[in-house]
């Protein structure tokens, strides 16, 4: 059975993981939330993977909505109405979610996780490596302009 780094179990089904794109409109623009995680030992984290959007594996049993939903409160906590991209996701072994904060909405870290932004697009596609986190990223801004643009 494939377990996360923590020794949790991951789901034996697709999608094995979750990503979730959180974003707020602050200060008149458009800012996404990356996590910076930390290396084993408990070192700040540097290179590929160092700077994320929430994300994480989804158990056995669990749907991937209640997975993004327990990912998004247990790494940041926060609670907040979440939106499945249902062909927006780089890869078919993550589902993809994109989740609207309010700007004052306060991150928690978790012991994962020792850092924060808030940036906006330009800023935070280039931080988000490999390309296929990125991608997810990408995807999960288009289609949030387009719903913005459409209202």
């Amino acid at each position: 059975m494939e377990t996360t780094w923590d020794g949790l179990p991951v789901a034996h089904e697709r999608p094995y993981a979750c990503c979730v794109v959180v974003w707020r409109e602050a200060e008149g623009r458009r800012e996404f939330l990356l996590l910076r995680g930390l290396a084993p030992g408990g070192a700040s984290y540097e290179g590929e993977w160092a700077w994320t959007p929430r994300s994480g594996a989804r158990q056995p049993g669990e749907t991937p909505d209640a997975a993004a939903t327990r990912e998004l409160a247990e790494e940041v906590g926060l609670a907040l109405p979440l939106t499945p991209l249902l062909d927006g996701s780089a890869s078919e072994d993550v589902a993809l979610y994109v989740a609207q904060a309010p700007p004052d909405a306060e991150v928690l870290l978790d012991d994962e996780h020792d850092a924060f932004l808030w940036l906006p697009l330009d800023e935070a596609f280039p931080r988000c490596l490999p390309s296929i986190v990125a991608a997810g990223l990408a995807n999960a801004a288009v289609w949030i302009e387009t719903c913005s643009t459409a209202a």
